[in-house]
């Protein structure tokens, strides 16, 4: 039995190394999504945290507020900005802007300082008449509310230009609170508050701490390639369908499962010997992808990988995960009926398995319709498995709730394919 199983993992190894497009589904196309994935997603974090983005300003008031404002935008740390003549038109700045001079605009408008003097004024009588002093707020001059002009860049995504709009909201409302302040100190006691009692004031930050969710108690936040490396690496353990699909349904077409029903030995011999020959392939891949993050990464300026302690439990992890997607190939050769069709079906199904499962897209940042059909995708459980190791630093016995499930998933998958097989006539 064990020698009719090595002859046919020999010959399955003989088969797989003439099917180059296989392999280069199963090796080279994830170890290129895993560099530039993680060094777009690198660079995107250090774009936010270290870059500056360009913003033309247009200042088009000349008093203090307006002045104050842009300095404290300049302060958020968050833009480089460029002044541009107050005289510019509208169209002559949005020129700029399609030149790709900037991303982003900002225009001041005319009396906006005067506008908001009047506004702080207004919040300090109206607060006083509330506190039960005489102010009489019959004789507050109406507001024309002048409005900032932002102008972006259409490849600007939402996220981005929110976070924009939050900072510059920010700024302009620190500033009024201060007005509001100098305001109500006026009013009462007929003087203005020193810059010294106004920086001790308004200078004031909360510190904040950033403490990332471990089980180990390490404190080291997880950077883009913690992230990336685990979700590309069951993308590739998946594409094996690739390779094993197109094999089966080869096998299928030419008579091989039929003749095998000739000879002294069993189908199981022949389906189990490419089951744990593409298994090994899921863990070579495991190893290839990894061992690039270890060491390859550094000297293309991205962060290391860094392994899990737990070396037991990763390789349970791998070895459970290799065989749910050893099984999922299974089951698209035994029910496809030609190469092109097991193709064509094996690499849609991975996309959409990887988009729902969270390897392309977030599950935190799926819309909360989403968040019963994630659990149906094997890439789910995976990645969460993975994750629980290399992100939260746990133990095998901390992920045995993500674990389960896609042992379950393959066991269903290994019987589909068992009845598939016994529908068809083939076992």
């Amino acid at each position: 039995m064990l020698f009719k199983l090595w002859a046919t993992i020999v010959k399955d190894i003989r088969v797989l190394l003439t099917d180059k497009v296989g392999l280069v589904f199963m090796f080279i196309m994830p170890v290129l999504l895993a560099i530039v994935i993680t060094a777009i997603q690198n660079s995107t974090f250090e774009l936010v945290n270290n870059n500056k983005i360009k913003l033309l300003l247009s200042n088009r008031d000349t008093c203090t507020f307006s002045q104050n404002l842009v300095e404290a935008i300049e302060k958020s740390g968050m833009f480089e900005i460029v002044s541009v003549n107050s005289k510019i038109s509208d169209n002559q700045l949005v020129e700029r802007m399609h030149q790709k001079d900037a991303l982003l605009a900002l225009i001041i408008p005319v009396d906006f300082s005067e506008d908001a003097e009047l506004q702080a004024l207004n919040i300090a009588s109206k607060t006083l008449f509330r506190l039960g002093l005489n102010t009489d707020t019959s004789k507050l001059l109406p507001i024309k509310q002048s409005k900032l002009t932002i102008y972006f860049h259409p490849v600007l995504q939402e996220s981005f230009r929110t976070s924009v709009n939050k900072v510059i909201y920010g700024s302009f409302q620190l500033l009024l609170s201060k007005q509001v302040f100098k305001k109500l100190n006026f009013i009462l006691n007929g003087t203005e508050i020193s810059d010294k009692f106004e920086t001790d004031l308004f200078s004031s930050e909360v510190p904040i701490n950033e403490i990332p969710v471990s089980r180990n108690g390490s404190r080291t936040i997880p950077n883009a390639t913690q992230h990336n490396i685990p979700a590309w690496t069951i993308f590739a353990m998946f594409f094996v369908v690739i390779s094993l699909g197109s094999s089966i349904v080869r096998e299928k077409l030419n008579g091989s499962f039929v003749r095998l029903r000739t000879l002294p030995t069993s189908i199981f011999v022949a389906l189990l010997s490419k089951q744990v020959t593409y298994l090994f392939i899921t863990l070579l891949q495991t190893s290839v992808i990894f061992s690039i993050g270890i060491w390859f990464f550094p000297y293309m300026n991205l962060p290391q990988l860094i392994i899990p302690t737990n070396i037991v439990g990763l390789l349970i992890v791998s070895l459970i995960s290799g065989w749910c997607a050893v099984s999922f190939a299974l089951i698209v050769g035994v029910f496809s009926q030609s190469q092109e069709q097991s193709n064509g079906i094996g690499s849609a199904s991975i996309v959409i398995l990887a988009a729902i499962g969270g390897l392309l897209v977030p599950s935190f940042a799926m819309p909360t319709s989403f968040q019963y059909i994630i659990k149906l995708s094997p890439m789910h459980w995976c990645l969460e498995s993975y994750y629980g190791l290399f992100l939260e630093g746990g133990k095998l016995v901390d992920v045995l709730l993500s674990v389960l499930p896609i042992l379950i998933i393959t066991l269903i998958l290994q019987l589909i394919a068992y009845l598939g097989l016994k529908n068809k006539k083939l076992i």
